[in-house]
């Protein structure tokens, strides 16, 4: 057997040539550590002229620039953000009368793991975990669904939100460090969710924690009905929306809660004024024990009547969308809406990466990066995240979704403005800012539905508490950071798993589990603990490869007896890559193209997987390029 080498977590940019008994330094002792690590945040540099060296004609067109600079910012953001608000009115015409009758099925709800799975689903559908929240409440509110059922979905609603920003993320492929950058920056989100759901839902599922707590405040506190929350975001985006598309999502609810009449009905919304009348109306009964209970009951004839009360809509005004008047199916309006906000979200995204670009320069960008990234002085250093929290939940406050946040920052993270450590708990924050608007939402319900609805909105909030508690106050325990690090690597020198992460995550593996639940408790048992089982021992090996391999028996002691198809992502890149070229797709964006200086950024990528090793998600898929004993000391 080879001797261990000294230094098992990284390799020295000198490896290859060095004499196999020589000591090899740690990566991070070298002096250009800073210069070599991909995910130190760049330098941007002002090559401009300095302040002091303009003329006065140059300081006006300076400062003029920089106000026009300012104003397509803030244009491009609004439209940035109304088009999201649209993207979820699209996602609603496709698929929300699907998210209505999967939620109808109360018996699949009343299993955890189906209930967790739709909750994914649904929020993926209609592209707003509010909008699903709001379902969930409405079920629980006519008694169609028990809080203690609703607590799954709403954990899945807090992981099926999180899809929104990865997919902004993907429009920074055409850099490979932004991408890797932003890449993290929001599946950090993802991986937070999912570990916390890991977690707390066998919990849950077990001891009912979260129902017992918020059913102890419920009980505690005589809570009265308030105000709805405010409404500070759509107040400035709702003109513009409003005149694209408007929707009746109560048509949602009303499949959800098992209204025969809202299945024909259309979400888009015809009529924005209308009144409800109610009168009395004489109807005639079998007989007298069949009148209506203190109503009018008398006999005419051989005809027993009594009086019911009518309620009739009347319709007094048209919206004023671009859609009122065109006679097309909910499919077809959303298709247009989805092509549409796509192609004006990538636009307004693109453009405004280049803009701050553009714009964080010199002094400006650092005093941005330093009130942003430096922390509090010692001993209070730990403080800083804490205070990233409650920002990340104000702001979430002020815009009212946690999509809109997070999708404004992971540019931000992908330019190198905001560190992936920042970003971290500015993103807990953000999970925690929308349930207080939740719960606020709640406490406007009617009286009788007013305790259901604030103990549902409770749970999410004491879930994502949960979950900050168990992945962020001890930094050992931050783990979503290391895992959404090691992910950016992998799609920085791998971009289409990006679209692969996407699919089998957020699309592929919920669809598995709801049909393995579907099928019972002894299916989805029978599959799953395999899977569980093998995914747990192929882990537990890869970090014993890692640490301690001299306890390993010799096979186990690398993967190489596998097909390399099992171990590596390097055939796969080249079946991908080979596809594309056979189809002749040449895409416009860098990312799907094959970039010519591969041979070039190698080493940069050998040694952000070197320096940032995880043993699950970075190791070497390249062997040929290595000696086996490279190959060994990078595992190690």
């Amino acid at each position: 057997m080879a001797p261990r080498p000294e230094v098992r977590d990284t390799l020295s940019p000198t490896l290859d040539t060095a004499p196999k008994d020589s000591v090899v330094l740690p990566a991070y002792s070298t002096e250009d550590k800073y210069e070599d690590d991909p995910w130190n945040l760049p330098e941007l540099q002002d090559n401009g002229l300095k302040w002091s060296e303009l003329d006065t004609k140059g300081k006006v067109l300076r400062v003029l620039t920089a106000i026009v600079k300012f104003i397509l910012l803030v244009g491009f953001l609004y439209m940035f953000v109304c088009s999201l608000d649209v993207l979820s009115s699209a996602f609603q015409l496709v698929g929300g009368k699907a998210a209505g009758d999967i939620f109808q099925d109360n018996a699949v709800l009343s299993n955890p793991v189906a209930g967790l799975v739709i909750g994914v689903l649904v929020t993926l559908l209609v592209q707003s975990s509010s909008t699903s929240s709001s379902i969930v409440v409405s079920m629980v509110s006519s008694g169609l669904l028990e809080v203690q059922s609703a607590v799954p979905v709403i954990m899945g609603a807090n992981i099926g939100t999180s899809v929104t920003n990865t997919i902004v993320a993907m429009m920074q492929a055409g850099d490979r460090n932004e991408f890797r950058r932003a890449f993290a920056g929001a599946t950090v989100h993802d991986f937070f969710n999912w570990l916390s759901v890991l977690i707390l839902l066998p919990l849950e599922a077990a001891t009912g924690v979260l129902y017992k707590l918020t059913k102890i405040i419920i009980d505690s506190f005589n809570i009265q009905g308030g105000n709805n929350a405010p409404d500070l975001l759509n107040v400035i985006t709702d003109p513009l929306t409003d005149a694209i598309i408007e929707l009746d999502k109560n048509v949602i609810s009303d499949i959800a809660t098992g209204d025969p009449a809202a299945r024909n009905k259309s979400l888009i919304k015809i009529w924005c004024k209308t009144e409800k009348i109610t009168t009395l109306v004489n109807i005639t009964v079998p007989s007298a024990a069949n009148c209506t209970t203190g109503a009018l009951c008398w006999v005419e004839g051989n005809k027993t009547l009594t009086q019911i009360n009518v309620t009739e809509t009347i319709n007094l005004e048209r919206c004023n969308h671009i859609f009122v008047y065109a006679n097309l199916p909910d499919l077809a309006v959303g298709l247009i809406l989805l092509a549409l906000s796509l192609l004006i979200l990538c636009t307004c995204l693109i453009l405004i990466v280049k803009l701050l670009n553009s714009m964080l320069k010199g002094q400006v960008a650092v005093v941005i990066k330093k009130v942003l990234n430096t922390d509090f002085p010692f001993p209070f250093g730990w403080v800083t995240g804490y205070i990233a929290i409650m920002v990340g939940a104000g702001m979430t406050f002020i815009v009212q979704s946690s999509s809109v946040f997070t999708s404004a920052i992971t540019p931000l993270v992908g330019i190198g403005v905001i560190s992936l450590e920042r970003a971290y708990p500015l993103t807990l924050g953000s999970n925690i800012g929308t349930t207080t608007t939740a719960i606020l939402a709640a406490m406007a319900a009617p009286g009788e539905t007013l305790a259901n609805s604030l103990q549902v909105a409770l749970c999410h909030f004491f879930f994502n508490i949960a979950g900050i508690l168990l992945w962020y106050p001890i930094p050992f325990t931050r783990i979503p950071i290391r895992l959404a690090r090691a992910l950016g690597n992998r799609t920085a020198k791998y971009r289409w798993f990006a679209a692969l992460y996407l699919l089998l995550c957020f699309l592929l593996m919920p669809l598995t589990i709801l049909g393995l639940s579907l099928a019972g408790w002894q299916v989805l048992v029978g599959v799953a603990v395999p899977i569980v089982v093998l995914a747990i021992f192929i882990i537990v090996v890869n970090l014993m490869q890692a640490r301690c391999p001299q306890y390993l028996p010799s096979g186990l002691r690398d993967w190489d007896f596998l097909p390399r198809p099992l171990h590596s992502m390097a055939p796969w890149d080249r079946v991908v890559t080979s596809g594309m070229a056979f189809c002749g797709a040449r895409c416009c964006c860098k990312c799907c193209q094959s970039t010519d200086d591969e041979e070039k950024g190698l080493q940069e990528r050998k040694k952000s997987l070197e320096i940032y090793d995880n043993p699950v998600l970075t190791r070497d898929d390249e062997p040929q390029e290595t000696s086996k004993e490279t190959m060994k000391a990078t595992q190690l």
